[in-house]
């Protein structure tokens, strides 16, 4: 293992903006929003100095075509934002993702539904893992529930974005994007970086090409619609990503990502403390969602207990994941509210 140096005290939001710059971003477009501003205030800065470009756009509406540019010019590109402005940017994703465009976007939530506030929340789950806007496309999803794993993410963000031409969403919450904690603000291991033959960089002596995401000829579009069937079912072959913890023999398996995996981690170590059989299951990648790893796990279970800060989100993939008959439980907080170690571990003395 590569030597990160120390850990430095550090936001959330700011690791993320810094792994994004050493993982080759060079420009970023965005509009403020809590609880996220600190991802484009420390960019402002940082940007300048890596020759990149930083600019405050007018709106998400725009940040998200901006972004779509960039990409669409082969260069490492993000945006960021909260969920409402997130769902602004809802059409844009559509057109990255049908024209097959590269990008980061990463979605600090906020509480909902409307305006709502600016407390965290994992309501934005639906709107992340299934596409979020018109059409049959799938961003990647990462759930990162640390801030060195908000640093790191960016470098595989990237990463993953490039290596399948597609927009991924880092979709973190407030507890995450605003704690502070030691994180090692050096990536593991080398950037990867791939050739863009397809980008739009001027024809320079070669026939001129075009990006676009609507075709009106014949089956062109149902064509491609194919071709993104296709890319989709390599990346939920290739790409889950999941953390556990305490499952060699483990009855009751608590699921929870992000913040909620955070906490649901402390009742889970009471309860081992306490002599309950329970472990932790935590997905990482919500897209590609492990599927097949929960259901293995459903054979040798009694039942899951799925946390989430929202009314239930997760909890409906998890349940067409196990078995037919595993019991899936759910405990949510939605609208801000954060359930506590001892309720989750009350609920695990219920079951």
């Amino acid at each position: 293992m590569a030597d990160r140096g120390p850990k430095k005290l550090v936001k959330g939001n700011v690791a993320l903006a810094e792994g994004a710059v050493q993982a080759g971003l060079r420009c970023y477009f965005g509009y403020p929003i809590t609880p996220q501003n600190e991802i484009p205030e420390y960019l402002s800065a940082r940007l300048p100095e890596v020759g990149g470009v930083f600019l405050q756009a007018e709106s998400e509406l725009a940040s998200i075509n901006m972004v779509l540019g960039a990409a669409g010019a082969g260069v490492r590109a993000m945006t960021s934002s909260s969920s409402p402005g997130i769902s602004l940017m809802q059409e844009g994703l559509s057109f990255l993702a049908g024209s097959q465009l590269p990008c980061l976007v990463v979605n600090v939530t906020r509480c909902g539904p409307g305006l709502g506030g600016i407390k965290p929340s994992q309501g934005d789950y639906y709107q992340a893992t299934r596409g979020g806007g018109h059409g049959d496309y799938r961003t990647i999803v990462l759930a990162p529930a640390s801030v060195q794993e908000m640093f790191d993410c960016a470098a595989l963000g990237f990463e993953l974005a490039e290596k399948y031409r597609n927009p991924t969403l880092i979709l973190a919450d407030a507890v995450i994007g605003q704690m502070a904690e030691g994180a090692c603000l050096r990536h593991e291991r080398p950037i990867v970086t791939v050739d863009k033959p397809w980008a739009v960089t001027g024809a320079k002596g070669r026939p001129p090409q075009n990006i676009r995401s609507m075709y009106l000829e014949g089956d062109i579009q149902e064509e491609l619609n194919m071709t993104l069937r296709d890319k989709y079912a390599q990346i939920e072959r290739d790409e889950v990503r999941f953390k556990e913890f305490a499952l060699d023999d483990a009855e009751i398996v608590v699921v929870a990502f992000g913040t909620a995996a955070r906490i649901a981690l402390s009742a889970v170590q009471e309860a081992r403390d306490q002599g309950m059989k329970v472990g932790l299951f935590r997905p990482f990648t919500l897209y590609p969602f492990p599927f097949k790893e929960l259901r293995a796990l459903s054979g040798r279970v009694r039942a899951f207990l799925d946390v989430e800060l929202n009314l239930g989100q997760m909890v409906d993939d998890v349940r067409m994941a196990v078995h037919p008959g595993t019991p899936v439980h759910f405990l949510g907080r939605p609208g801000g509210g954060l359930p506590t170690p001892d309720d989750i571990l009350d609920k695990l003395k219920e079951l």
